[in-house]
């Protein structure tokens, strides 16, 4: 059994549980291929964190009771509640509901109180033995965020008010009217320091009201036009999410050309403007305030649309990891201070993600610290091993901008991904003449192979390529030769003047001198190519060559010449002397 992981950076991302697969299969494969994987060893030693962490469909939200024992998600179909105990590690009931969850509140410490926000317009609240009791909205609801001071429920619709439903009183109060041409409230969000209320708008503004005297504070206005192209905005319009820092101070805004846009609330200029790259609506943003470990970076900010979700630093945009799977994603959970992240998404399981360098596991699974680098695949599998990264200006120039966002056209930090046999097959379009420059680079090799065949009257003519080198073995080898003659001479001579003393025998032994064998193959077959291929060719005007060749003479044969004549050695002074 191994884990899936993926490295775009120097951060690892483990994928603890879930599949990628976006629909689930037939009922009558399913039974047949369970019958086959009784015996499929990987099947039966796969890791399963959380039991029955699915849903028969597809999942549409996923969260955290405050006090971090339980989750609590909503699914579809049948529509339904799921509520996961962490200390058992597996599903501890399902409720099915009549109509499909759009968001979800837990107002409890644990998972007893609960409040969801239905698609046909009724609010459904939740307790211990079901449902407690039902109301309805004039509007379709998008949004909810609870105060807990007054006990007000504020939800967004797709009017211009935002209703308000107080919990101690069990009544209807009266709604926040937000003005003409709004359109909707799209998202919502309360500042946990002050309680400063920001509502995300249908028509590119943000509202900032203040929930004492029950008024608007601040509209403004909001740049929502996309650096990759208009035609590449995705669904929705406005603003599509909103959510306060912890400190009260920051605030970061989700539009729906993919742009997450951060400000203080202390100054009216955007802090950071960052890209998400694929033109989609940005539907969470959430500040990770434990930051980094063994970082000076003391946040950083998740922001996902349905394709990825990227995390990255507040203070200069820069990308620390993101999480990509292969079905759309519609919700992202963090645990609490841990590195563990619960997604949400249009597949059939809901997919469970560790990032280590994030923050440590929580205490319920504090295991899977050991098993990620035991079962880690091996090598690391990287999510851009068949792309190529172009810039902007490129993949314009390769006639492939309307494909941006795309699978095989990812957005990566300045530029893009593209995939190698797309990016060859454009480079070829874009550039018509390679393949006669091709043509004519294969006709030359066939020519020059055939010139080779013919007879020829030198032996040096099949150097192409660094002839210089060429003549440098070639007198060494001769110079080799030479050395080994003269000393198998010497051997020679030695050996029958030896034998003349011992036998006095005047008949001198015959000299027998090594054949001296004219070869041209002074450089082994396996290296013949360096002196036939252009590729090959050694540029003596290189600074790398002069470096390596300081005293190199110009006049290399006049050296060879005198340095042979000089190595002669004198046999008659020895034959004198013995």
């Amino acid at each position: 059994m191994v884990l899936k992981s993926t490295s775009a950076t120097n951060h690892t991302v483990y994928q603890i549980s879930g599949t990628n697969t976006s629909r689930s299969l037939p009922e009558w494969i399913v039974r047949k291929r369970r019958r086959d994987l009784k015996n499929d060893a990987e099947y039966n030693s796969r890791i399963e964190l959380i039991q029955d962490f699915e849903f028969s469909e597809a999942s549409n939200r996923i969260k955290v009771s405050p006090d971090g024992n339980y989750a609590m998600a909503t699914g579809t179909y049948k529509p339904q509640i799921h509520v996961y105990d962490f200390a058992e590690l597996s599903l501890k009931f399902a409720r099915h509901t009549d109509a499909e969850n759009v968001d979800f509140l837990i107002l409890s410490d644990d998972w007893t109180k609960s409040v969801h926000l239905q698609n046909d317009r009724s609010l459904e609240f939740h307790t211990k033995g079901g449902i407690h009791t039902r109301t309805r909205i004039p509007k379709f609801g998008r949004a909810m965020s609870y105060r807990p001071t007054n006990c007000d429920l504020y939800v967004g619709a797709s009017g211009n008010e935002v209703y308000r439903l107080n919990l101690d009183q069990g009544r209807f109060m009266n709604p926040l009217d937000l003005g003409e041409g709004i359109g909707g409230c799209n998202c919502l969000d309360i500042n946990p320091a002050h309680e400063l209320l920001a509502f995300g708008l249908e028509n590119n503004t943000v509202q900032f009201w203040d929930p004492r005297s029950r008024s608007k504070v601040l509209q403004m206005e909001m740049d929502n036009r996309s650096s990759i192209d208009d035609s590449s905005v995705g669904l929705g319009g406005g603003i599509t999410a909103v959510s306060f820092r912890n400190n009260g101070l920051n605030l970061a805004i989700g539009t729906s050309s993919g742009q997450t846009i951060l400000y203080d609330l202390r100054s009216p200029q955007p802090l950071l403007k960052k890209e998400q790259g694929y033109g989609m609506p940005i539907n969470q943003l959430i500040w990770l305030n434990s930051g980094l470990k063994d970082s000076s970076e003391d946040t950083a900010l998740l922001s996902a649309d349905k394709r990825i979700a990227k995390i990255w630093s507040t203070r200069d945009g820069k990308p620390i990891t993101s999480i990509e799977p292969s079905v759309d994603i519609n919700y992202v959970t963090h645990v609490p201070d841990s590195g563990l992240f619960f997604l949400a998404n249009e597949g059939s399981p809901m997919h469970t993600y560790f990032i280590p360098s994030l923050g440590p596991a929580p205490n319920w699974c504090s295991f899977i610290e050991n098993v990620t680098e035991e079962l880690e695949e091996a090598p690391v599998t990287t999510v851009y091993d068949n792309y190529k990264f172009v810039t902007r200006k490129e993949l314009v120039a390769l006639g492939l901008a309307h494909l941006a966002g795309t699978n095989v056209v990812r957005s990566y930090m300045h530029g893009f991904f593209i995939d190698m046999r797309l990016y060859e097959q454009a480079k070829l379009i874009s550039n018509p003449f390679a393949y006669e420059e091709h043509k004519e680079r294969e006709i030359r090799k066939r020519i020059d192979k055939e010139r080779e065949s013919r007879i020829r009257t030198s032996s040096k003519l099949g150097v192409k390529v660094n002839k210089s080198l060429a003549d440098k073995l070639a007198k060494s080898a001769e110079k080799a030769a030479k050395k080994a003659a003269r000393e198998a001479r010497y051997k020679q001579r030695a050996a029958d003047i030896q034998q003349e003393l011992e036998d006095n025998n005047e008949n001198a032994t015959t000299e027998i001198l090594p054949e001296k064998k004219e070869s041209d193959r002074f450089v082994d077959d396996r290296f013949k190519t360096v002196f036939e291929d252009p590729d090959f060719e050694v540029d003596e005007d290189t600074i790398e060559f002069q470096q390596l060749n300081p005293t190199r003479s110009a006049n290399p044969t006049k050296f060879s010449d005198d340095e042979s004549e000089g190595d002669e050695y004198d046999y008659d002074s020895d034959e004198k002397r013995l």
